[in-house]
């Protein structure tokens, strides 16, 4: 049911954000959550009838004209601007979609159990893990495993999540991180193929394809799947972008849903102002002399 102390729908129980998405399949639609970097993205994202909001610091950095990767660096401190984006731009304009604040979990300097206190008291329906330590690879992953800021703090914090009743939707980016997850709690995986291609500053010789995408969305499912049965699958990235990409997912895989980002606010974006200004610039005017 609806906070009755608003008037509107944030925030929600786990119970009743997962209600409410089992509702959606229940009706034959796909699940589609959509990150949203400013309150008139969230405003007219709910609007077009996405089941769930993530805010995460990437969006600002989206929204401002630069690359979601900005997301993973030290320009900002990444568990106070998806705050600040909540507090002040999108939970004040949604009417009742579910708000859920990604967390930097493995931020040494924040005491987790007390940062979720102040999540939900904010008014957030769950968590998210983004910045996400998953799709960091290579040497610098490793030093940052070995240097106590691992992607086993992200698992820690799922579970501490599902202990305080939290829901939690999470990105994972290989099998072996779906099986962590499922045993830490998670709600909703989401399997992440990379950043989003297209569009002015995505992605193009790092994509892989649609096919190979299908094939690394499966593996983390069959992996989750081998842990818990009840878990809810969505995919994201990569040359998922349109939304013939995220039926083609949904069709080979045991996907139910999509998570958009890039794919949503910023594509959205950048085609229309594109497609409105040339149209001012086409409109007849009168010459002078």
């Amino acid at each position: 049911m609806p906070n009755p102390w608003t008037g509107i729908g944030n925030p929600y129980t786990r119970a009743e954000v997962l209600e409410r998405l089992h509702d959606t399949l229940a009706k034959g639609e796909p699940i589609i959550a959509a990150g949203a970097g400013t309150g008139i993205s969230a405003k007219f994202i709910e609007k077009g009838g996405a089941d769930l909001l993530i805010i995460y610091n990437s969006g600002r950095f989206r929204m401002a004209g630069h690359g979601s990767t900005a997301g993973l660096m030290s320009y900002g401190d990444a568990n106070a601007i998806a705050m600040e984006i909540g507090e002040f731009e999108v939970l004040p304009v949604v009417e009742e979609i579910p708000v859920i604040c990604g967390v930097h979990a493995t931020d040494p300097r924040r005491r987790m159990w007390h940062w979720l206190l102040k999540v939900q008291d904010m008014g957030f329906s769950g968590i998210n893990n983004f910045p996400t330590h998953t799709i960091v690879d290579g040497q610098y992953r490793q030093t940052l495993e070995e240097t106590g800021m691992s992607v086993q703090k992200e698992f820690d914090c799922v579970a501490l999540a599902r202990k305080m009743d939290m829901f939690s939707i999470v990105y994972v980016a290989k099998p072996e991180e779906a099986k962590a997850m499922a045993e830490a709690g998670a709600d909703v995986i989401i399997a992440h193929v990379g950043c989003t291609v297209g569009g002015s500053i995505g992605v193009t010789d790092s994509a892989i394809s649609l096919d190979a995408a299908a094939q690394q969305t499966q593996a983390i499912i069959d992996a989750g799947k081998s842990v818990r049965d009840d878990i809810i699958y969505l995919s994201h990235g990569g040359p998922i972008l349109t939304p013939s990409d995220a039926a083609y997912i949904n069709e080979k895989t045991d996907a139910v849903g999509f998570v958009g980002a890039s794919s949503l606010e910023r594509i959205a974006v950048e085609r229309s102002l594109i497609d409105i200004t040339q149209e001012f610039k086409s409109i007849p005017v009168k010459r002078k002399g």
